[in-house]
């Protein structure tokens, strides 16, 4: 069969056909008395064969070996196209990513583009300095769609660059809340916590339900970010959680000056108070928890926590009986 009949039959051109004599991956079998290129079966198989193994993304290199090489191992070749591949199409979505973060932006031209896609390169920079401006300068800059500072906060390890960023997103819109709640679903605990801290930081009814949504989650640091956040806006749904974080002491102090901000109105102080005193009833409660328990009611006003505290100035432990006192006097005092 003659190169043109070839080429037509494969789909691979003329040309192509030439370049792999070139390389030694085909050579025709025979030439016909005029001296053309004469191609036999196993010359056409062998072509079919080249061209599956472009198909996996095999170099004309690679396949030469493949097919020449007695003791080739495919196995070694295939995991390298794997790697190869994966991080093509990791490149590949990061490029689309991006084109979709400069389409959403809006530009009204190309000096809009490359303002955008400076700021984008400056947010995913390995300078802490330089993703820490980007931050500060989105809020200025439109060019910055919400989803690539969420996507930076999420991802975010600098203590001082990711507060710029929150600050940065508190300042950037209503679609903040609902891109950050997706932080709350990552099997990453990290991601999570920095999801639960950006939302506290955003106001606004969606935040505050999606603060709502995360008490219920398994991850009690999300739930104390949470609570201390919903907290501040009157929310009392908070108060058992708020009243855990005082037994594990973890951020206690915030968490029992939350309750007191709460305790403004008369029913829930009523409810703090009590549950406040339950933990200090409870039998598994430790020495330590329940004499920050006896400071937590110095926050609450009303005669429930005052009787509570009158009974703990007799309590068995020392130090929460001198506590639960002390507070008595400064209630007493005018």
């Amino acid at each position: 069969m003659l190169i043109g009949e070839v080429a037509r039959r494969s789909g691979v051109s003329a040309r192509m056909l030439r370049h792999y004599e070139s390389l030694g991956l085909v050579r025709p079998s025979g030439r016909t008395g005029s001296g053309y290129r004469e191609y036999s079966r196993a010359d056409i198989r062998r072509i079919f064969h080249i061209e599956s193994l472009r198909s996996l993304g095999l170099s004309l290199r690679e396949i030469g070996r493949a097919l020449d090489e007695p003791g080739f191992a495919p196995a070694a070749l295939v995991d390298d196209l794997i790697r190869r591949t994966r991080e093509r199409i990791a490149a590949e979505t990061e490029l689309l990513t991006r084109l979709r973060r400069i389409d959403a932006a809006g530009p009204a031209g190309w000096e809009d583009v490359l303002q955008a896609v400076a700021l984008l390169q400056a947010l995913g920079s390995k300078s802490a300095d330089a993703r820490q401006r980007a931050a500060l300068s989105s809020v200025q800059d439109a060019s910055v769609p919400v989803e690539a500072l969420v996507d930076a906060v999420l991802s975010e390890t600098d203590t001082n660059v990711a507060g710029a960023l929150r600050w940065a997103l508190a300042r950037s819109g209503d679609d903040a809340a609902a891109l950050l709640a997706r932080g709350l679903d990552s099997p990453v605990a990290e991601v999570r916590a920095r999801a639960v801290r950006a939302l506290a930081e955003l106001s606004g009814v969606e935040a505050t339900a999606r603060l709502r949504h995360a008490l219920d989650g398994p991850d009690a640091v999300v739930r104390g970010y949470a609570a201390l956040a919903l907290g501040s806006r009157g929310a009392g749904e908070a108060v058992p959680t708020l009243v855990d974080m005082i037994v594990a002491g973890r951020n206690d102090t915030d968490a029992a000056d939350a309750l007191s901000v709460l305790a403004s109105d008369p029913a829930t102080a009523d409810r703090i108070a009590a549950g406040l005193v339950g933990r200090l009833c409870d039998g598994t409660t430790d020495a330590a928890a329940r004499g920050r328990l006896t400071q937590a009611l110095a926050g609450i006003p009303g005669t429930r926590a005052s009787s509570a505290l009158a009974e703990l100035s007799r309590d068995e432990e020392r130090a929460v009986a001198l506590t639960a006192t002390y507070l008595l006097r400064l209630r007493e005092e005018p």
